[in-house]
């Protein structure tokens, strides 16, 4: 019975002291999509904290509902609103529709707003996304996108 109360004791201990590191922030990891090659051990490239952040919120406003399988639920409606005429009530309903796919589906970032302007001659609109990754609070992190319709 001894036996088996400090090895609890040991493990207990054992959890406290990796969770009381130096270091407390994550490090976000996501594969880099483009599959570059790392040169030194050839295997995928990695993105890490802002810019994997960053690459996930571009991969979420650019997916469509029923594009990802087993998951129809994450994307949005934005191919809909690009093919709508370019008013400013369009440019509004993308802008909620940015915010609204941004705070479901990412909770790495918080965001603080998202602008939505017209390029009517390019038919397509320049969007800005600001926001602030979770782990790294002090930072504004700004991520233009610029979304046109592709017949």
């Amino acid at each position: 019975m001894a036996n088996y109360t400090t090895f609890i004791k040991g493990g207990h201990t054992d959890s406290q002291a990796t969770n009381e590191s130096t270091r407390s922030a994550k490090i976000y990891k996501d594969l880099n999509l483009f599959f570059q090659k790392n040169s030194s051990d050839k295997d995928i490239n990695k993105v890490t904290d802002v810019q994997a952040v960053k690459r996930s919120i571009r991969n979420l406003v650019l997916t469509n509902h029923y594009e990802r399988p087993f998951h129809p639920e994450i994307g949005s409606n934005i191919l809909a609103t690009l093919f709508e005429p370019m008013t400013p009530s369009s440019a509004i309903l993308l802008t909620k529709q940015i915010e609204e796919v941004i705070q479901n589906f990412e909770p790495r970032a918080r965001l603080t707003g998202v602008r939505a302007l017209e390029d009517l001659d390019r038919n397509a609109y320049n969007c800005t996304v600001e926001f602030y990754v979770v782990n790294a609070p002090t930072e504004l992190e700004t991520l233009d996108l610029m979304l046109e319709r592709i017949r």
